[in-house]
């Protein structure tokens, strides 16, 4: 049997596409992941800490709001519907959606866990994926939803890899959570939500009130830009506009949004400001150290503990902090494609950095391949900075199955933003 089309990796992307493909008929589906069952970053979810879109932007809804693995059908089958709706809960618990996701998981035949895809090959008119099961799985089209992996910087990557010394990514945060919270001293590196939710739960659970440092490269702790005219920078709008730029155009835009997508949720900032404040209380100041402006230069082991060497951006001046504990968030970087596709790899047209140019339907570029290649949360250089975003998940999904029915399966709207983002000729 050849199937219409086969995934690598369950994230929510390719879960999400694999729930709006399972009501139409006639396309076959299948979806393969290395884990053992549906965990949505593990390590970061922490209590209280919340996902960054509302709860519309789940599997289907932006898509198809009739589906039965809504998030909303998801509380009515655990009788909480009642419940959420007294709530008046926008944005939902990570660990509630974690097990949303699961939930759907575990209602979709073709999601398929503890199988691997190990590489992807092209050859009588069809592909050909290679299983950790020792299988051959032949597909008209394939969709790589690998995901990324946490990135740390390369100052702090070798006492990393040392099990001597307590650096962890924020990927790694809750299976580290006791020893951080007992380690003399922390120091949390990045400014993003990651590093922030971190901080905050340092701040309130640790029984020593000194030796918690938070220190950033960016120029401030600064909040998620969340205005709504601002957002409409991640609706399918915007990505057309941004997809069709040069890019060098593209290449310069990206670092400049970065507060779309690296900065701290206002609710968040609040609550780090109000236990401070509590903690002002009697006129002492917290015990504690954030400092922006602050790249980390160099890492090294100083006996029990471990030696930073800072430097800050603005003022040009130099430190070396010591600490007991140091968690990197850091953010992640895409999985690269080449190890995956193989030798399909070499028919991967490419930009002028090596990247690979996906177009506007998520197909990768391909020379000499009649079948199509998709790719969830690998075209931020081309489709700008909603790649990443859940709040498109549905949308990209659906805009898949499009292309691989070569109809209209899901209505798209054709506009979906107040912006007019180009220059129309009046």
């Amino acid at each position: 049997m050849t199937l219409d089309l086969a995934g690598a990796g369950i994230g929510p992307f390719n879960l999400s596409l694999a729930a709006l493909a399972d009501p139409v008929p006639d396309l076959d589906v299948a979806m393969f992941e290395r884990r053992k069952e549906f965990r949505w970053h593990p390590g970061l979810l922490i209590e209280g800490a919340t996902i960054q879109v509302p709860f519309l932007a789940d599997l289907v809804t932006l898509a198809d709001p009739t589906s039965e693995l809504s998030f909303l059908n998801y509380l009515r089958e655990h009788d909480r519907l009642l419940p959420f709706y007294f709530a008046e809960k926008f944005h939902i618990a990570r660990t509630e959606y974690d097990d949303y996701c699961r939930w759907a998981a575990e209602r979709l035949s073709s999601c398929h866990f503890g199988v691997e895809i190990t590489a992807v090959d092209w050859r009588e008119s069809a592909f050909h994926l290679s299983t950790s099961e020792g299988e051959t799985i032949a597909t008209r089209n394939v969709v790589l939803g690998v995901g990324t992996s946490p990135l740390v910087p390369e100052p702090l990557r070798s006492l990393a890899s040392d099990p001597a010394a307590l650096v962890v990514h924020s990927a790694d945060y809750l299976a580290e959570r006791e020893r951080l919270l007992a380690a003399p001293s922390v120091t949390v590196v990045g400014s993003g939500q990651s590093g922030a939710e971190v901080f905050l739960d340092l701040l309130r659970h640790r029984t020593r009130p000194d030796g918690l440092r938070w220190i950033a490269r960016t120029v401030s702790f600064a909040p998620m830009e969340y205005s709504k005219l601002g957002l409409e920078q991640f609706t399918p709008d915007y990505t057309t506009f941004f997809h069709g730029l040069g890019e060098s155009t593209r290449d310069s835009l990206v670092p400049a949004q970065w507060q779309l997508y690296k900065g701290i949720d206002s609710g968040t900032i609040a609550e780090i400001h109000d236990e401070l404040y509590r903690r002002s209380i009697g006129g002492r100041w917290p015990e504690v150290t954030m400092t922006p402006g602050v790249e980390v230069v160099s890492a090294s082991s100083d006996g029990n503990r471990i030696a930073l060497g800072l430097r800050h951006r603005q003022q040009g001046t130099s430190a070396v902090w010591h600490t007991d504990a140091v968690v990197s968030a850091t953010g992640y970087t895409e999985t690269s494609l080449e190890r995956l596709l193989g030798p399909l790899a070499d028919r991967m047209i490419t930009d002028g950095q090596g990247r690979p140019v996906v177009e506007r339907d998520y197909r990768l570029r391909l020379d000499g391949v009649a079948g199509s290649v998709y790719v969830q949360n690998a075209e931020r250089h081309t489709h700008g900075v909603g790649a990443p975003d859940l709040g498109l998940g549905a949308w990209r999904a659906a805009s898949i199955i499009n292309s691989v029915c070569g109809r209209e399966v899901y209505r798209l709207p054709p506009r979906t933003a107040f912006t007019t983002f180009g220059l129309e000729d009046s």
